[in-house]
């Protein structure tokens, strides 16, 4: 198969996988967004060995996806958060703009006490991390399409005793506190990136940045800069426990 540019691929024989369009009739046509090349190899190979399912695109990169999946139809799509040219959370809210037939499932590295809640906000209609075992990322992939929610019982469990009590916000993580954009700074700041940097990255002024980074540090309780890198440098390692 044909590579679009930039590594963005789509087709209707199996993500490049040689399956002939025959073999495919049936089968529900899944959309992979991730930029860990391992992860996109392994996914799609587990989810063409199904009878049901079959990857008929990717992309790594957020613009990439919007684009392919603009010119044909998917009936879910699989998206990582953590992205080398974009944010997982802002390509879901494009979607949903874009797309709002289409499903979305989250797949992360991130803890779901962290992101899952982000995620519904913004349009997702499941949440699985990166360390489940493949029947679970199976089962949500096909919960989705039928219509359904997928989410871990863990989580469906915090989410009623949060609505049991009202408006009471149960924070598990100081992290948790941020803001979605507040959040993402934090995040870029624990990858090494300097102010004038995520500015860049997000299309605002450096005036902007510092004030998220006060912000952050506010909510966090750190003392000061030199802390608030140290603790987001820890924060993204533990992270990287699983590919992202």
């Amino acid at each position: 198969m044909s590579r679009l540019p930039l590594k963005a691929q789509t087709s209707l024989r199996g993500a490049g996988r040689g399956r002939s369009s025959s073999e495919e009739i049936g089968k529900k046509r899944v959309f992979i967004v991730d930029d860990h090349p391992l992860m996109l190899k392994g996914l799609t190979q587990m989810i063409n060995d199904e009878a049901d399912l079959v990857v008929a695109g990717q992309a790594e990169e957020p613009h990439l996806a919007l684009d392919a999946l603009s010119k044909s139809q998917f009936d879910i799509a699989i998206i990582d958060l953590s992205l080398k040219d974009g944010n997982g959370l802002d390509l879901i809210k494009m979607l949903k703009s874009r797309l709002p037939k289409l499903p979305v499932l989250v797949l992360s590295a991130y803890d779901e006490d962290l992101y899952a809640e982000r995620a519904f906000r913004v349009g997702a209609r499941g949440y699985v991390m990166k360390k489940e075992a493949p029947e679970k990322l199976l089962g949500a992939v096909r919960q989705i399409i039928r219509g359904e929610i997928a989410v871990s019982e863990d989580f469906k469990l915090r989410m009623l005793e949060k609505m049991a009590d009202g408006h009471a916000e149960s924070v598990t993580s100081p992290v948790a506190q941020l803001g979605d954009r507040e959040l993402e700074v934090f995040q870029l700041i624990g990858q090494g990136f300097g102010t004038r940097q995520i500015a860049g990255k997000l299309c605002v002024g450096i005036k902007t940045i510092d004030a998220y980074r006060t912000s952050i540090r506010e909510k966090l309780n750190l003392e000061n800069s030199a802390r608030l890198v140290y603790c987001a440098i820890q924060w993204v390692e533990e992270s990287r426990k699983f590919p992202t």
